[in-house]
């Protein structure tokens, strides 16, 4: 058992050698594959060519350059207000009675607004009418006499004095008719006023007196605004006042009917400004006014006059700044390459600008990202919009 044991301790090393030979053996041949693996492929790579990455276009929002009349626009705020607002009052002094309007209420032509106290008034009238019979008997008489006394004419009895008297008396008489007539008629007048009526369509805007108050002859008592003519009223700054003097189409529109637009034109225009505002006011006539405007609405007044020439309309983002001058950057259609051009804009807007010359009628321009773009680069226009 012993000799077994050293026996075998004898050739295991002897094992081991030989397996270790086998394993490098076997490590070599794989090595050597490989490398017959790799250099089979590097050659088959070296003899193809290289592949070339086709650039990648940038998406570009474009505008199509369209030249076309435009207009010079100024929007202001006004007011819809009637062109005349009286003040209404009694012609005669008295104590009111009774009042049959409240404000806002919409008067008709000769409506009853109030009343004063018509007691003396009539009594007025009944003294001038007796006045007037008296004056009329006295008349009778005078005439009589008259005619009397020409019938003697010829006699002996005949005076032409007594005549002339006679005339003088007649003639008197008959003025004091004419007199009685125009004081019974003042008194009749008088009676009338002691009821205030509407002299025209329109709304009750104030009430400035109340039942039981004894007013003076002229003192206002209801201011009406007439219907018949309304305006709208707004504030021009004075760096506008040469626009709205030669502006050619007034257009507004009701905030409360948004979407419809009427024609309106000017009338007034104030040669000095409000001292609060600093503005100066302007008066535009309505000429066609919708059956629902009413007094106090808002609206925003549109003026316009045309642009000398034709120009092209394009957004503010497709301005760029070349140093001093504005420019944009025109795409070549066959290519889709971009090229820096300047241009001359007559106007700016609020969201764009108004192309004099520079770019030809028909060429599209960048109007996004164009502060990122190169001359010569191509890009790839993502929307053609006319004029924006």
């Amino acid at each position: 058992m012993r000799r077994s044991v050293d026996g075998f301790a004898k050739l295991l090393p002897t094992a081991l050698a030989g397996r270790k030979a086998k394993l490098a053996l076997v490590a070599v041949a794989a090595i050597a594959v490989i490398g017959v693996a790799g250099a089979f492929t590097w050659n088959a790579n070296a003899s193809r060519a290289p592949a070339v990455a086709e650039p990648v276009l940038r998406p570009t929002r474009v505008a199509e350059i369209q030249y076309r009349p435009h207009n010079h626009s100024l929007m202001l705020a006004g007011i819809v207000v009637p062109r005349i607002e009286t003040v209404l009052g009694f012609r005669v002094a008295g104590k009111m009675i009774s009042r049959e309007v409240d404000v806002g209420a919409t008067i008709a032509p000769g409506q009853l607004i109030a009343r004063i106290d018509p007691t003396d008034y009539r009594l007025a009238v009944d003294n001038a009418r007796a006045a007037l019979v008296s004056a009329e008997a006295d008349y009778a008489r005078a005439k009589a006499d008259l005619e009397r006394y020409q019938a003697l004419r010829g006699s002996a009895a005949f005076m032409n004095q007594t005549l002339d008297q006679r005339q003088s008396i007649a003639s008197t008489t008959l003025a004091r008719v004419d007199q009685a007539k125009s004081q019974l008629a003042t008194a009749e007048n008088n009676l009338a006023y002691t009821e205030l009526k509407a002299d025209a369509a329109g709304v009750i805007t104030a009430v400035q007196a109340e039942v039981g108050q004894v007013l003076a002859q002229g003192q206002g008592m209801v201011k009406l605004a007439r219907s018949e003519e309304l305006e709208i009223s707004v504030g021009v700054p004075e760096h506008r006042l040469k626009t709205v003097r030669e502006v050619s189409l007034v257009t507004f529109e009701l905030w409360s009917d948004t979407g419809h637009r009427y024609s309106a034109k000017l009338r007034e225009l104030s040669p000095s400004a409000d001292p609060l505002t600093r503005t100066y006011p302007a008066r535009f006539t309505v000429i066609d006014a919708p059956s629902f405007i009413g007094l106090g609405m808002t609206a925003s007044l549109t003026l316009a006059k045309p642009e000398p020439g034709v120009l092209a309309e394009v957004p503010l983002s497709a301005i760029f700044q070349q140093g001093t001058r504005p420019a944009v950057w025109v795409i070549d259609r066959a290519t889709g390459t971009v090229a820096l051009r300047p241009v001359v804009i007559a106007r700016w807007r609020d969201e764009t600008a108004l192309i004099a010359s520079g770019v030809k009628d028909g060429e599209i321009v960048a109007t996004a990202g164009v502060h990122k773009l190169e001359p010569g680069q191509k890009v790839r226009p993502l929307l053609q919009v006319a004029g924006r």
